[in-house]
Parts: structure tokens; sequence; C-alpha cells
């Protein structure tokens, strides 16, 4: 119970934490608001990376969770447990968001619960999440592999500064999701396009995330030996 605890909490806190910011930033009204929420998504995965990363391992994210289980790192009932944890973790991120946004709307000046949405299509969003998915998990199993050994130490930040990276390109088109749990959570209270549109920030990450683990289990050279 308690990884499923930890990757409850390491998702509450990502998604707070970063759709927090994109809230208070008004994220997307102009360069400094993208790139502020950008590195508030990448610091908060360093900071529970190192918070609980010893626990559950920091999946805080289906997507990841996916990748490891399809490359064997986990168990399917810590799998679909990790899932549901995370969700729910998320739904309560979300709700502390809508509530604190309830007590005075003009705080924020977008949504009020950083929700995604495809900007220029179901069709356009579905790649883009794919696509970012998949290199960031790609960066995650390559990171915390026993193969990097030593620099597997510097696996969180390593992570954390590509989630910038990813943000930083896919905020223009979705508002980056590569995260069901994350996603979801937002678009149930935010409703309207953002839930409209949830299928794809659920089946793009782990599209992705699939998609990283295929890769992976080609180029480790654990798997040569």
């Amino acid at each position: 119970m308690k990884k499923y605890l930890a990757e409850l909490v390491g998702t509450f806190v990502l998604t707070f934490l970063g759709c927090g910011t994109a809230v208070a930033l008004g994220c997307g009204a102009d360069t400094a608001s993208i790139v502020g929420t950008a590195v508030a998504f990448g610091l908060s995965v360093v900071a529970m990376a190192y918070t609980i990363g010893g626990i559950s391992g920091c999946h805080i994210n289906p997507a990841i969770t996916l990748g490891v289980f399809i490359n064997g790192g986990i168990s399917a009932k810590d799998c679909a447990m990790y899932m549901v944890s995370q969700v729910v973790g998320a739904l309560l991120a979300a709700a502390c968001l809508a509530g604190i946004v309830a007590t005075d709307p003009s705080l924020v000046i977008t949504t009020a619960t950083g929700a995604n949405a495809c900007a220029y299509g179901t069709t356009n969003g579905l790649i883009v999440e794919i696509v970012l998915t998949m290199l960031f998990v790609l960066v995650v199993l390559g990171a915390t592999s026993k193969t990097n050994g030593a620099t597997n130490n510097f696996a969180g930040l390593a992570i954390g500064l590509t989630l910038i990276l990813i943000h930083l390109v896919g905020i223009h088109f979705t508002g980056t999701s590569v995260n069901p749990a994350r996603s979801i959570g937002p678009a149930l209270f935010e409703g309207g396009q953002a839930l409209a549109d949830l299928w794809v920030f659920i089946v793009g990450p782990l599209v992705g995330g699939a998609l990283a683990a295929c890769i992976w289990k080609v180029i480790d050279p654990a798997e040569e030996r």
C-alpha cells in the first residue's frame, strides 16, 4: 500500500503544482507563462523523484507505468494499482485547484484547472502526444536503467529537465499532457472541450509509452546479456 500511496501523493503534487502554475500564470498568454509552466512541471518531477523514488520508483504517470510494465519492471497488479492511485491523486489535486479558484474566479486568467485541449484538432494533438510521450518515457527508461551505472543517481534530474523541454514543445499544440492521470483530473472538473478531447490525452500518452518501451527493448544493452 505504501507504494500506491506514494504514487497518489506524487501525482497530486505534480498535478497541483504544475497545473496550479499554469492557472496562476495564465499559461499561453505570453512566453514567460509558457516557460514558467514548463519549469514548474519539470521541477515537480525532480522534487518527487527524490522524495518517493525509493518507495515506488516515482512513476506518477500511467504512461511511464505502462512502459515499465512492458519492460518487465513491475507486475500486472502493481501496474493497475499504480494507475488507479495516479488518477486519484490527480483528481484530488484538480479538486483542490477548482476549490481555490471558486473562492475568487478573478484569481486566474486562463482555465480553472489547467486542463488540456487540442488547439489544432484531435489528429494534430494525438500525434503530438504520442511523439512527446514516447521521447519522455524513453528518457525515463534509459535514465533509470541499471546499465547506466553511477549516472542512475541523477535520473530524477534528467527526467525533470526532459519534461521541461517536452512542455516547451507541446504547450502550443496541446497544453502538454504526456500523462493521462494529469489530464483526467483537470478535465473532469473543467468539462467542455477539455472533456471532449480527453480521449486524446489518454490514448496518445499510453501509445507513446508503449512505443518507448518497445524501442528501449531494442536498444537496451542488458538485453544482450
